[in-house]
């Protein structure tokens, strides 16, 4: 095949294809003639490329758009019913499984709780059993329609994305999952999955920190879109963060909760003293409220215990507030404000966005007294360059973001299928673990 600077001629069409695909779905409906100086294109190969993919059904009219004194031009935009796409949030309270088309809108969803929570250890067939009824569940579909890619009608499912607390490590047998704080010592979860027989195996699977996947839904579809510099913080049970800058344009997922604060300090969940996540994650918050005297909602979970705190903090009614969940709230900031400006100083980001339900749930409250904690904690140049505000999306953001990591593979490879593979024969270790999980599903 010719070959062009090291690239064939399908690399080159792929490449023109990947995109056609990514102008028309961040800035469509476009015409081609505005699509072909946007992608880099002449307005022959611009004009090719949406003819194929709108043969694929990739692509579709999306009217027109008057031109004076000349014949109006036709808009076109990526079909978003040509695929499906799930998103599952990993949470440490609950998983979420989110079913969307290839607009992001929401066409089902599905909420699991886990067992335990404050152990430091979630049984992985408990986890990986709710993820494959969740996404059985969003599909609405038995095993055999699941299996091959037939559920609702809504074209073929392009792939599941999974964000999960802890450190992914990508092996030659599949991703592994390091998540200390949560009792996950090189977890194979992807293989693990696998090994059920219940996801296809020409369904892609793409497992990513959930830090992270907040972290690209935010850069996608929310606050940090126009930026080249951002960090994107998540604040649930613990904190976690995800950097995005020139030279890591997806985001890298960094181990933020997990920066020393306080030598010889607070036990925290990984077993160090002093982390970060031992004076500001939501679990940690509580718990030095409750070591404080306050009094948390008896047999209420984190997010309403965290409710109540809020509103004995600041009551809505004119009542006096408690002075205790006032006290640790105060503090709290102060910890969050010095560990964004560690992020400041280390990375310059020119926006840093809180998200995660604590962190939306708090936000209001108490984001002025962050920032000021952050700007005082700073270098005084990166700190005048940088905004902090809330992320937009929501409690589903890591649930959005992972489901772009299908998407992100697919624009790839400009919007192709990928080849339905022979199954491989399962080795007796995931062998194993599958029948662990048959015997761990629907546990808790």
């Amino acid at each position: 095949m010719a070959r062009h600077g090291g690239r064939t001629v399908r690399d080159l069409r792929r490449e023109s294809r990947s995109a056609v695909l990514q102008r028309l779905y961040f800035d469509g409906p476009m015409s081609r003639l505005a699509l072909g100086s946007a992608a880099g294109l002449s307005s022959g190969s611009v004009s090719t490329v949406v003819a194929e993919l709108m043969a694929d059904g990739l692509v579709e009219e999306a009217g027109s758009l008057g031109a004076d004194g000349g014949r109006p031009r036709t808009l076109v935009r990526v079909a978003a019913d040509r695929g499906r796409l799930v998103g599952v949030d990993v949470g440490e309270t609950r998983v979420r499984v989110e079913l969307f088309d290839l607009s992001m809108s929401e066409l089902a969803r599905t909420e699991r709780a886990l067992p335990g929570h404050g152990s430091r250890s979630y049984d992985v067939g408990v986890v990986a059993g709710h993820i494959l009824d969740g996404v059985a569940e969003v599909l609405g579909a038995d095993a055999a329609d699941v299996a091959h890619g037939r559920s609702q009608g809504r074209g073929e499912l392009l792939g599941v994305g999974i964000g999960v607390p802890g450190i992914v490590e990508r092996t030659a047998d599949g991703t592994l999952v390091h998540g200390q704080t949560v009792g996950w010592d090189a977890v194979p979860l992807e293989a693990l999955l696998r090994a059920a027989g219940r996801l296809p195996a020409h369904v892609p699977l793409f497992i990513e920190n959930g830090a992270r996947t907040l972290g690209q839904a935010e850069m996608w579809f929310g606050g940090g879109r126009g930026a080249q510099n951002a960090v994107v913080v998540l604040f649930g049970s613990g904190v976690g963060a995800c950097v995005v800058t020139d030279d890591v344009e997806r985001g890298r997922a960094v181990e933020w909760g997990h920066l020393t604060v306080r030598v010889r300090g607070r036990r925290c969940r990984c077993g160090a003293r002093g982390c970060l996540e031992a004076y500001a994650g939501a679990e940690a918050l509580l718990a030095r409220w409750r070591e404080a005297g306050g009094e948390p909602p008896s047999g209420a979970d984190e997010e309403a215990a965290l409710t109540a705190m809020l509103s004995a903090a600041r009551p809505g009614d004119g009542g006096t507030p408690d002075p205790v969940a006032a006290r640790v709230l105060a503090e709290t900031a102060e910890y969050l404000g010095a560990g964004l400006a560690d992020l400041v100083n280390l990375f310059q980001p020119e926006r840093i966005l809180v998200g995660g339900w604590a962190g939306l749930q708090l936000g209001p409250a108490f984001l002025e007294s962050v920032r000021a904690h952050t700007l005082a904690h700073a270098l005084r140049h990166p700190a005048g360059r940088v905004g902090i505000a809330l992320g937009r999306l929501g409690p589903d953001a890591v649930t959005v973001g992972a489901a772009t990591l299908p998407l992100a593979a697919f624009f790839a490879r400009g919007g192709r299928r990928l080849p339905v593979a022979s199954p491989a024969p399962v080795p007796a270790w995931r062998a194993a673990l599958g029948g662990r999980l048959a015997g761990q599903r629907g546990g808790g």
